[in-house]
């Protein structure tokens, strides 16, 4: 008797693309096999099988959109008890597969996801430890990734894992439990949830032991692959770095993978009856199924024919920029206004502050004036100060000052947040840059640091550039380009003299602000630069 093997439960998924058939025709699988990898413009996710059997036919093909209870395939039953998928079919596997998490022993503690600001429902992307791992106090258990920011979260005790109570795919919120930490001396920790129900006992994991990964831990963690091939790699002995993607987009395949093991040389996929269609020579623009979320690409053509060539994977950082920057582009009418700001008095109040500061601990860069500039035009225009609600027909209006600044850091641009900069003086807030710089570019941003902003300011007035246009950091409704101030002789008072001008750039979506109020804004910005007095008007 054939069962159909369906799409579980996967949270608030819909229209998913099948990214990689992980099983086919003839095969045997036990339960919790995968079968099919699914991938959103959010995560990426294995989808087990329920039962266990022979795969008799496979419903689905690579490219297909699915959606909670789309059929995968028929399985000739082989009488192993299945899992009650209506109960939990997309929670985290026990270890062991029994039917209800064993309770905590004496010393046993629960480490869970502590507060992740307004963060809710965030996909596990990577499960950094492995249960008899010994960990110490802030090491990096998981990582999370939502639309909007990645990050890691630590261990706030050290100990001995004992158990893990997450998988990658699945969504947690503050109070998730992660796993079960044995502590020297730790009390009793409260009984652990049960484990959804099951019909019958379920059979083991594999018993395959993973190995170590192998090579860089960075460019493992950021090699463009779904957790079912990096598992194979893991128990291959692989470094998935070190494997060339011939998927959609560069992703990793696990033919790539068992490729590489037999000889070091890649082998392509098969085409089968399943398979995706080959995409043509010639470059064309094709919409790929891949991490950017849906985002057109142009096919690329064969440029080892050309010369020597190198896939390197883009940060997890750098992925999530693009996705959230094309989305910007697409779906926010930008228009960038330009104008000049003479701040030659500006700076020369700077330059005779800065050996102050600096012997207080801290640089005073013109960015702090800019800081403050843009509080000033945000309370003047409030406009700028809005956001555009979700029925397109209100503006959130803001009572705060929350401005973003744009950092640079060795894995990409992250847009920190510094709060209430009305309220704050400038060599607060000269002091609060220079510690929040830092933090981002050693990635220990927390995410609460990067939510809240009302404008965004870009500066690339460290390098170089006589202007540019910002995109808009939605759902944010302008930003503010700086490029480097330049010694320029102007007429003043009938005098040709020399000035320092700045140059501005403000981006911003043209459904909130119309140009006018928008030239009106970078007026009132290039008046408060122009003196340092304006700042406090």
């Amino acid at each position: 008797m054939s069962k159909e093997i369906k799409v579980p439960d996967i949270g608030d998924f819909k229209e998913v693309t099948v990214i990689e058939l992980l099983v086919k025709v003839g095969d045997t699988i036990k339960i919790d096999d995968p079968l099919i990898t699914l991938e959103s413009d959010k995560a990426s996710m294995d989808i087990p099988a329920s039962q266990g059997g022979v795969v008799e036919a496979i419903k689905i093909n690579v490219g297909d959109k699915v959606s909670e209870g789309s059929l995968i395939l028929l399985l000739k039953d082989t009488g192993e008890a299945s899992v009650n998928v209506a109960a939990a079919p997309a929670q985290p596997k026990v270890a062991g597969g029994a039917a209800q998490a064993t309770p905590p022993v004496s010393g046993v503690k629960e480490i869970k996801v502590p507060d992740i600001g307004d963060f809710k429902s965030v996909s596990v992307i990577e499960v950094l430890v492995h249960v008899g791992d010994v960990i110490k106090a802030e090491d990096s258990l998981i990582t999370l990734e939502s639309d909007k920011a990645s990050m890691e979260i630590p261990s706030p005790k050290g100990g001995k894992v004992k158990e893990i109570k997450i998988a990658v795919g699945d969504k947690v919120s503050e109070g998730s439990l992660i796993l079960l930490l044995e502590v020297e001396g730790a009390a009793p920790a409260e009984a652990a949830a049960p484990a959804p129900a099951v019909n019958a006992p379920a059979v083991a994991t594999s018993s395959v032991t993973p190995v170590a990964n192998v090579g860089n831990d960075e460019a493992f963690k950021r090699a463009y692959a779904s957790p079912s091939v990096r598992r194979i790699a893991r128990e291959l002995g692989i470094d998935i770095a070190q494997v060339t993607g011939t998927g959609p987009n560069g992703r990793i395949t696990e033919q790539d993978v068992r490729g590489f093991k037999t000889g070091g040389a890649v082998v392509a996929p098969s085409t089968t009856t399943a398979a995706a269609p080959t995409p043509a020579a010639s470059p064309v623009v094709a919409t790929v199924a891949s991490g950017m979320g849906g985002v057109q690409f142009i096919t690329q053509p064969d440029w080892s024919k050309f010369g020597a060539v190198e896939t390197v994977p883009m940060s997890r950082i750098g992925k999530l920029s693009a996705k959230h920057l094309h989305r910007a582009w697409l779906t926010v009418p930008q228009v960038t206004h330009f104008d000049e700001a003479d701040i030659t008095e500006l700076e020369a109040y700077r330059n005779s502050m800065k050996d102050k500061a600096k012997a207080m601990g801290f640089n005073f860069t013109p960015l702090v004036f800019m800081l403050k500039a843009v509080a000033a035009g945000l309370k003047e225009f409030p406009k700028f100060n809005s956001a555009l609600a979700d029925d397109g027909e209100n503006l959130i209006q803001r009572k705060f000052y929350n401005i973003g600044i744009a950092v640079d850091t060795p894995d990409g641009l992250v847009v920190p947040v510094i709060k209430d900069v009305d309220r704050k003086g400038l060599f607060e807030l000269a002091r609060e840059l220079g510690e929040v710089s830092k933090k981002a570019r050693e990635g220990k941003l927390k995410s609460g640091d990067m939510q809240g902003g009302c404008f965004s300011i870009s500066s690339l007035g460290g390098i170089g550039g006589t202007n540019f246009t910002p995109i808009v950091n939605a759902p944010e409704v302008g930003i503010l380009g700086l490029t480097r101030a330049q010694e320029r002789l102007v007429r003043k008072n009938g005098e040709i003299v020399d000035r320092l001008i700045q140059p501005l750039a403000v981006s911003y979506d043209h459904r909130v602000i119309d140009g006018a109020y928008a030239a009106r804004f970078v007026s009132h910005l290039a008046f408060v630069l122009s003196d340092v007095r304006n700042l406090i008007l």
